[in-house]
């Protein structure tokens, strides 16, 4: 039989095991997880044990049968999602968090370090520096909270709580076929409601057009629907994109409707010089979102939140009394770390437990600072630029969006082939089967497009010609293989 207790003050040794599994498997030699899926799933499609096998077996198995089967996500070639695997000191101050501070609540330095980070956040984006914050999961979550502000800043404005109350009235927030589909579903858990969400038309480059903002918010003005919020996204998640901030901002405020900015993805692309001024009209922003697990390379799971007026979030998302809490902490003479609950993020959202996210952000920034951060992505900006600037050099490849931010929209043209849809489609599904340069695809103007987008801390400035260079050679050796079968008698 094992026991936790027995194991106790062996962390270190443990580490450096694990430590060297993971050095191995970011060496990134290691096959698809696919090629080996019998032997692994052998391993461990096992019943529950009745008794422990204990921890050095336990390793022993992450080390030599999970982690080299893990995803092909965090490989540096991998550009397919707004996802990556974290950097080392993301992962180092996870590591620390979970450890030391496995929950935000309490008044220590884990704590301190929320509010540190988020302050930092401000100040890396140029936020307004009324902004206050709160992380989160995730975009989803991040979006709504945000909507859920809106949504308590409207109808308080009406003399009715929809907290306490619920919504009473038909809502609009006004969004784009472009927006992230998690508009949609905070609307629908807000009680909004999914027809809630009004589509905008949208100009050539899928970006919000101000004058048909103005023309149904005209249109709405007749019923006696709320608008909620205007959503605005800095940094599309098709085609990186980013909507007319300053006169969606300027239509928001005439109007006295929320504007929200989602930059899950696109926010730190306001560090590039080359698109600063598209982010100009974020300082009017009620609210605005972020991923530090997108660009900034934390683990995945911690996304943020900013709103002007953060008591919203309080009003919107406090839980309320509760008998198991109260009295379990007090205002005054506080004199042990655990006399406090500290900053009540916990009232601020959804999430009543949750991880010290704080400090991993904190470590991000701390490690590298805003030069860093700005070297990273003016990095990929440029790498985006260079896949555009090798396909509309070359005849057999098309650029379908020039590239605002870290994703470049293109495809591989052929006089051959009838449907290039489809052999677009069968050059990407090649991509990902040879496991070295994996983007995803996108639908851009009604056209299939590859579409890369470079993120990563470890994607380095090689992957950008790489791509392209694999993508000329998968579409030859199709034409090649098309114009033989066409040949055969």
């Amino acid at each position: 039989m094992y026991d936790e207790y027995a194991e106790s003050g062996k962390l270190a040794n443990y580490l450096q095991q694990l430590g060297g599994y993971l050095d191995s498997y970011l060496e990134f030699d290691h096959p698809d997880a696919m090629e080996n899926e019998a032997q692994w799933r052998e391993v461990l499609n096992q019943k529950i044990p009745e008794k422990g096998v204990g921890i050095d077996q336990v390793i022993t198995e992450l080390g030599q049968t999970v982690i080299p089967n893990g995803s092909q996500i965090p490989r540096p070639g991998c550009t397919s999602f707004i996802t990556t695997g974290a950097s080392t000191i993301g992962v180092l101050a996870g590591l620390a968090s979970s450890v030391s501070a496995p929950q935000r609540i309490g008044i220590h330095a884990f704590n301190l370090l929320e509010e540190i980070s988020l302050t930092w956040l401000t100040d890396l984006f140029g936020l307004n520096p009324e902004m206050k914050g709160v992380y989160c999961s995730g975009g989803s979550v991040a979006n709504l909270l945000a909507l859920g502000a809106a949504r308590q800043w409207a109808f308080e404005k009406r003399g009715i709580d929809p907290a306490e109350n619920g919504v009473t009235l038909p809502c609009r927030l006004y969004a784009t076929d472009v927006s992230h589909r998690t508009i949609h579903r905070a609307a629908a858990v807000l009680g909004l409601g999914r027809n809630a969400v009004v589509s905008i038309a949208t100009d050539a480059q899928g970006r919000m057009k101000p004058e048909a903002l103005e023309q149904q918010l005209k249109e709405d003005k007749e019923n006696n629907a709320v608008p909620v919020a205007i959503v605005a996204t800095a940094g599309i998640t098709s085609t990186g994109a980013i909507d007319l901030l300053a006169p969606l901002a300027k239509i928001a405020r005439a109007n006295d409707i929320w504007f929200h900015v989602d930059g899950a993805y696109g926010l730190p692309g306001i560090l590039d010089p080359h698109v600063e001024a598209q982010y100009q009209g974020l300082e009017y922003a009620d609210s605005v979102i972020v991923d530090p697990h997108k660009w900034l390379g934390a683990p995945v799971g911690i996304g943020t939140t900013f709103i002007r007026d953060r008591s919203l979030l309080n009003r919107a998302f406090a839980q309320g009394e509760s008998d198991y809490l109260e009295g379990s902490c007090i205002e005054d003479d506080i004199q042990n770390s655990m006399d406090s609950m500290g900053i009540p993020y916990h009232d601020f959202g959804v999430e009543l437990s949750s991880p010290s996210r704080g400090a991993v952000v904190w470590a991000l920034i701390r490690e590298i600072g805003i030069e860093g951060m700005r070297e990273r992505v003016c990095r990929h900006n440029a790498m985006a630029r260079q896949v555009a600037k090798r396909a509309e050099a070359h005849p057999q490849l098309e650029v379908l969006q020039e590239p605002t931010l870290s994703i470049c929209c293109f495809r591989y043209v052929s006089d051959r082939w009838q449907d290039q849809d489809k052999l677009n489609r069968m050059i990407h599904r090649q991509l990902v089967h040879n496991g070295q340069n994996i983007p995803s695809t996108a639908i851009v103007n009604g056209q299939l497009a590859i579409r890369p987008c470079f993120i990563g801390a470890r994607t380095g400035w090689h992957l950008a010609d790489d791509l392209v260079d694999e993508v000329i050679s998968i579409g030859q050796q199709f034409d090649k293989a098309y114009m033989e079968k066409s040949h055969q008698p």
